[in-house]
C-alpha cells in the first residue's frame, strides 16, 4: 500500500482545480501538503492571498495536514524563498508538483513578447528553478519525488489549437527539463516525472464539479508519480476520466547514434522527396 504518512508535498497553483485536488488526494493518504497559489483571476492576472488560504482551511477543517503558502513563482529568487518556506513548516521537503498554469490565446501574428515570457516563466522557468532550489534538500535526503505539468496540446499534431504556440512551447520545454533532470537525479534517488492531465477546470471556463473529466480522476497518477513505489523518472503520464497512459519518446531498434540512424538513405532532396512516404512514418510503440 501506498503511504504518504510521512511525506511533505509542495504544490504550486494548489487553491482550485487539478492542485487542489492533487493535495486533497495526496492529505486523505497521510501527506502534509503545502499549498501555492497567487489567487490569480480566471484570466490569470491579480493576486489574492485569501484564496489558497481557504482552500487550506477547508482540507484542514476535514481533519487533512494541510499549510497555505502564498509565495510567488514568477521568477528565480522567488521560486527558491517559496522552498525555502515549505522547508520551514516541517524540516523536510519530500515531493514538489509544479501544476500553476495559464492559458492565453493568441494567433502567431498577435503573439506578444510579454505573454511568451509569462507563459515560458509559469511552465518552464519555474518548475526548473523550484527543482534547482529542492535538489539540495533532496539530494542530502537520498530521496526526492519533482513533477511537472505538460499537455497533450504540445505532444500531439491532432490536439493542437490554433492560437497555444506560445503555451505548447512552454509544454514541450516541460518535457526536455524532465528528460535532463531524470537524468541528473537518479543518482541520488530524486526521481523525475511529467504529468499530462485532461479536466474540466477554470481554464475551460466550467463552473462547479462536471459530470465527467474531473480532477479528481486524475489524482491518483498524480500521487503515484510522487510516491515511493514510483521509481523510475523521464515518463510523461497521460491521465483522463480516470484512464492513465505513461509514454516517451523511444528510439527505434537498430539505431546507432548519432553515425546510422537506421532510417532511408539519401544524398539528395530528389532521393528524398521521391521516397518521403517511407522517411515519414511516426514512430510508435504498441501498448500490452
Amino acid at each position: 500500500m501506498v503511504d504518504f504518512s510521512t511525506r511533505v508535498i509542495l504544490i504550486t497553483g494548489a487553491a482550485r482545480g487539478l492542485g487542489l485536488a492533487y493535495a486533497r488526494y495526496l492529505a486523505e493518504l497521510g501527506a502534509t501538503v503545502l499549498l501555492q497559489d497567487a489567487g490569480a483571476d480566471s484570466s490569470g492576472f491579480g493576486e489574492d492571498h485569501r484564496v489558497v488560504e481557504t482552500a487550506a482551511g477547508t482540507l484542514r477543517a476535514d481533519g487533512l495536514d494541510a499549510v497555505a503558502l502564498a509565495g510567488s513563482i514568477a521568477s528565480r529568487e522567488a521560486c527558491h524563498a517559496l522552498i525555502e518556506d515549505g522547508l520551514a513548516v516541517r524540516g523536510r521537503l519530500d515531493a514538489v508538483i509544479h501544476n500553476a498554469g495559464w492559458v492565453a490565446y493568441e494567433a502567431v501574428e498577435a503573439i506578444r513578447e510579454d505573454s511568451f515570457e509569462r507563459m515560458m516563466d509559469i511552465a518552464a522557468k519555474a518548475p526548473l528553478w523550484l527543482a534547482q532550489a529542492a535538489w539540495p534538500t533532496m539530494k542530502a535526503a537520498g530521496y526526492g519525488r519533482i513533477l511537472l505539468t505538460t499537455s497533450d496540446r504540445a505532444l500531439f499534431p491532432q490536439y493542437v489549437q490554433p492560437g497555444l504556440a506560445a503555451y505548447a512551447s512552454a509544454k514541450l520545454a516541460a518535457v526536455g527539463i524532465v528528460n535532463v533532470l531524470a537524468l541528473e537525479g537518479a543518482a541520488d534517488g530524486i526521481v523525475v516525472n511529467a504529468i499530462s492531465p485532461v479536466a474540466k477546470t477554470r481554464m475551460w471556463g466550467v463552473e462547479g464539479e462536471p459530470e465527467e473529466l474531473r480532477p479528481s480522476d486524475v489524482a491518483p497518477g498524480a500521487a503515484f508519480l510522487v510516491s515511493e513505489a514510483c521509481t523510475e523518472g523521464g515518463w510523461i503520464l497521460r491521465a483522463s476520466n480516470g484512464q492513465f497512459h505513461a509514454t516517451r519518446a523511444c528510439e527505434a531498434p537498430g539505431v546507432s547514434y548519432p553515425r546510422d540512424l537506421h532510417a532511408v538513405r539519401a544524398a539528395s532532396v530528389d532521393e528524398i522527396a521521391a521516397h518521403w512516404s517511407r522517411i515519414a512514418v511516426p514512430a510508435v510503440e504498441p501498448r500490452p
